[in-house]
Formats: C-alpha cells, structure tokens, sequence
C-alpha cells in the first residue's frame, strides 16, 4: 500500500502546484490587467521602479489570494490526481485487487488536512504582520503612504482623528483626539474632553504620540487650555491603516481581533468582530467538508463520466463558496430581530459535513 499511497499523494501535490499556480497567477493576471494604469500614474517613476512596486504588492496580496482560494485550489487539485486515475483505467485495477476506493482517496485526504494546516498558518502568521502594507492601494508608493483617519478607538475609549496621517514619518497631522470615559451604563461612554495639537509623533520607545503643541480642553470648563506634552494608546503606525476601516479587519489574527472585542460596545462592531472570529475556525472545516464531498463523485470508474463527475464536483464547491459568503454578509444584520454571528459562522459546517459523511458512507468501493 505504500507505493499506491506515495503514486497518490504525488499526483495530489503535482495538481495541488498546478491548481496554485493557475488559480493565484490568473488572479494576479487579472488584477493587473484591470489596474495597471494605478501602477503608472506617477510619471517621475523609473520603469525599473514601477515593476519593483509591481512585484512587491502582487507578492504580498499572493497571501491574501491562498486564503480566498485554499478550498477551491485542493478541490482542482484532487480532480486533476483523479481524472488521471480514471482515464488510465487505475482506479478499475486497483480495485480489482480488492483495495477500496475509501483507501485510495486517504492519502489526498491526509495531505488535505496538512495543507489546511498551512491556510491557518498564513491567516494567523503572515497576513498580520504585513497588514499595514496589504491596505495600501495600487497606486501608492512604498513608503510614500498617506492616510485619512476618522474616528478610531483606542483601549481607553478615546476617539483619534486626522486629515493626514503619514506612513513614513509615523506622523499625524492636525490631529484630534476625544477623550471619553466609561459609564456606569454598559456601552455607555462619556466624553471627558479634547486633544488638539499641530501633529502627532510616534515614539515606539515609549509608545506613546509626542504631540506639538498640544492642548487639553475638558468638557464644560471655563478655564484655559492645558498643555499637554504626550498621548500614551494602544494604537502604534502600524494599527492606524488597518483599524481606519472595518473591511481591514479581515488582516487580522484571531488573537487582535479578541482585543478588538474586548475594547468595543456596539452591536455592529462585536457582530462583525465574532464573525471573523468563528469564520476563522470553520472555513478550515467548510475546505475539508467540500473537498469530501466531492471526493465520492470524483471516484468514478468510467472515463467516459469523468467530465460530468468534474462539473458536479466544481457546482458543488461553488454552491458551497456562495453558501459561506451569504452567511458572512448576514453574520452582521438583523435576522429574526437578533444578530446572531456564531449561527452563521458555523451554519455551512451544519450544511455540508452531514452531506460529506453521507457521500463518504455511500461511495461505492
């Protein structure tokens, strides 16, 4: 059984490769095609220096291109190792020699596990750290970003705002910061006054925002403004492109965004903050469960099917893809007069599983 295991296993990673490289490079492909004219809308950029912007922000996205594609990449993968099975007539032989089918398929359900494994390790270990670069978009230059920010919340409650927050100098511009307190009402806060200052900088040895002329104003005094030298937050340069908008939160690991929902109160927030937390756990499952479901009908033993077997398995995925991206849009809205973000984050892994046991049991071996 070890030579049959390794013939299988290795016709599952040479699909996997192929899958990863045609599905992540026709992304890119398209990607670039739709938004060239943003790479090259600086004139004073060298050639060399425009494909170099190209390179770097096509080579860090690639991780964000695996996670959307990890499911469907495996599902094309396990079709290509079995469609050359069934069209040389080895899946007939193999059992002919009275080795079922179920153990034929163990192998590509083994590595399916270890490359989900791999999905989790880029959700959790390298989108986060390159959050602050994912952001930024097509037309910007590396180390040239500039942001807008509204109204982030910090651990203490307050509310930052800036016309103008620059990348490379960590560098807030004409900044505002509302400092509020909380209430003895849950999800109540108070405001307690305002920070205004010409610009605000980051200093990462002390962690706090060195503000230029700063001044403190608390709510309903008569008295002068106070100086007020330093703003000590949470929020670092890096955390400010990511948190200015909530579709950014995706670039987070399941640890930042428990701190997130520890921080906020609103409905809507915790909603979308507990979906990402759950989807991160059962999109691994929903990968698998679709991989088993379509791993019965693609066993077949006559090459003439193989194509409707193909189709089937690709409508499939697509019914489940459409399913689990239906269920993110509803994690966050009103359903039943409640939000309800576990329901939907696990209602694909309630949907398919059974449906992958029930085609697991029923394979014809």
């Amino acid at each position: 059984m070890k030579i049959l295991d390794k013939y299988v296993a290795k016709n599952f990673v040479i699909g996997y490769l192929i899958a990863f490289c045609v599905l992540i490079g026709l992304r890119i492909i398209i990607d670039l095609f739709v938004n060239l004219d943003e790479f090259t809308e600086h004139p004073d950029l060298a050639p060399l220096a425009v494909i170099k912007n190209i390179l770097s922000f096509y080579g860090l996205h690639s991780t964000l291109y695996f996670r959307d594609f990890a499911g469907m990449i495996t599902v094309v993968a396990a079709a290509f190792s079995l469609g050359k099975m069934v069209r040389c007539n080895e899946l007939v032989a193999v059992m002919a020699s009275g080795v079922s089918l179920k153990r034929v398929i163990a192998p590509i359900v083994l590595l399916a596990l270890l490359l989900t494994g791999l999905l989790v390790v880029d959700q959790e270990l390298l989108i986060p750290p390159f959050s602050d670069k994912l952001v930024r978009g097509q037309d910007a230059i590396r180390g040239q970003e500039s942001y807008d920010v509204w109204f982030i919340t910090d651990a203490n409650g307050s509310l930052i705002c800036s016309p103008k927050f620059d990348v490379k100098t960590s560098t807030l511009y004409n900044p505002t910061i509302i400092t509020r307190r909380k209430t003895a009402k849950p999800g109540i806060w108070e405001t307690t006054g305002r920070i205004s200052t010409e610009k605000a900088v980051y200093d990462p040895n002390t962690r706090e925002w060195v503000l230029t002329n700063g001044r403190f104003t608390e709510k309903d005094s008569r008295k002068v403004a106070l100086p007020i030298a330093s703003y000590p937050t949470d929020i670092t340069p890096k955390d400010i492109p990511v948190r200015r908008k909530s579709q950014h939160l995706t670039l987070l690991s399941s640890r930042q965004l428990a701190v997130l929902a520890a921080q906020r109160t609103k409905i809507k927030d915790l909603a979308q903050l507990y979906s990402q937390k759950h989807f991160r756990i059962t999109e691994p499952i929903i990968n698998l469960a679709m991989l088993m479901v379509c791993l019965p009908i693609l066993v077949c033993r006559d090459p003439k099917s193989m194509k409707t077997a193909v189709m089937i398995s690709f409508a499939t995925t697509a019914a489940c893809f459409i399913t689990t991206f239906v269920c993110k849009m509803l994690a966050t809205e009103v359903v039943f007069d409640r939000v309800m973000p576990e329901l939907w984050a696990w209602l694909p892994v309630f949907i398919f599983l059974p449906i992958a046991f029930i085609e697991l049991d029923s394979m014809k071996t």
